[in-house]
């Protein structure tokens, strides 16, 4: 939750993310931290850069949890649920990420304590975290399936 409050400050929204506000604002501030404006080796220029950086990565992440894009891929992110077991999990921090056969990996935000050792202790995982996680929780997907040669 730190992680989406910073972003969400950095690019000024206090409501739920619209991505044509989204769109704007990051096309605003790429513009002001660009590090092509900035003379190399001046203390500005590495601020730029590090601006840039960051913008560019809350931009995605922003992206990626917006109301719009779970809505696109809902479809698609239940088909996932509904026929691909969970591979791997791991918890830190209320942020429950988990890998599933398809190779996708999602992020769970807001994961008590309480409602992992629930989910650690259930009798079928799977079920537990469709029934109490998947659906209920902010999401988004941080990794993709592994492209094949």
């Amino acid at each position: 939750m730190k992680r989406i409050n910073q972003y969400k400050k950095l690019f000024n929204i206090d409501a739920d993310i619209e991505l044509s506000h989204l769109k704007k604002t990051y096309r605003t501030l790429v513009k002001l931290w660009h590090p092509d404006k900035f003379i190399e080796e001046n203390e500005k220029s590495k601020e730029a850069e590090l601006m840039s950086r960051e913008i560019t990565q809350g931009y995605e992440f922003l992206v990626s949890i917006a109301p719009e894009t779970a809505k696109k891929n809902l479809d698609q992110y239940n088909e996932m649920l509904n026929n691909c077991p969970i591979v791997d999990y791991q918890w830190s921090k209320q942020v429950l990420e988990v890998d599933f056969s398809n190779g996708a990996t999602y992020e769970y935000f807001g994961v008590s304590r309480k409602l992992y050792l629930k989910f650690l202790n259930a009798d079928n995982q799977h079920r537990f975290g469709k029934r109490n996680i998947f659906n209920k929780n902010l999401y988004r997907k941080s990794k993709s399936a592994a492209l094949a040669v």
